[in-house]
């Protein structure tokens, strides 16, 4: 018993152990590291205020954009690994919504995160691999479509959550939901944007055609 109780305690330790460095992986605030290093602005002075992605490409252009769209998934899959990393049987989804937490909540820029896209996207290439695929087909397509990222975000999480109940995977279904409302949530401003016709447009794809159109005649 005592044998087996050290076990339990041993494998107890290490989850509360990935918990803590998934959402310490998760807080690094890309944005805002890339912008002050690379280009002397922090993100979060320009722009829609947020240290995203998105709001990375619109203040300091394509390459910063890229990478710390890179690094913030990576923050995800760096994550999702640790359980191997640890020998552990931790649900690797679970240790990446620590980190998906920490993106949202950065610890290093005063809580006040993200808006977890790119990271539950790193989460997915660990945990579901086809799903990792068909998120990012998803995304693509929408975004070529509306040309909008706040568009292509919230309503690939929503198809992203219709396509995951096919997968009859219980957890990944509730997480997907989960993170879907908390998608829009965050993305309210973005809503009244589109709504008054003033939101940000990829200078690509259908939507930014018509808009183009429409300010030519």
């Amino acid at each position: 018993m005592l044998f087996r109780g050290g076990i339990f305690l041993s494998e107890t330790l290490k989850i509360i152990l990935m918990l803590i460095i998934a959402y310490l992986l998760g807080s690094i605030p890309s944005g805002v590291w890339i912008g002050k290093l690379m280009y002397g602005k922090d993100v979060r002075n320009y722009g829609s205020g947020n240290m995203g992605t998105t709001n990375t490409f619109r203040v300091l252009g394509k390459k910063a954009g890229t990478i710390v769209l890179l690094m913030d998934m990576f923050k995800g899959t760096l994550a999702a690994l640790l359980p191997f990393l640890f020998h552990s049987t931790a649900d690797p989804l679970l240790i990446g919504l620590a980190a998906i937490i920490g993106h949202v909540f950065p610890i290093f820029a005063d809580f006040k995160g993200g808006k977890a896209v790119a990271t539950s996207v790193g989460v997915l290439l660990v945990y579901n691999p086809l799903f990792f695929v068909i998120a990012w087909v998803i995304f693509l397509v929408t975004l070529y479509i509306s040309s909008m990222v706040s568009v292509a975000s919230m309503l690939g999480f929503l198809l992203i959550t219709i396509v995951s109940f096919f997968f009859k995977d219980a957890l990944l279904s509730v997480v997907a939901i989960a993170l879907t409302i908390f998608v829009f949530v965050r993305h309210y401003g973005n809503i009244e944007r589109i709504k008054n016709g003033t939101e940000n447009m990829v200078p690509f794809g259908l939507g930014y055609k018509h808009r183009q159109q429409k300010q030519n005649k």
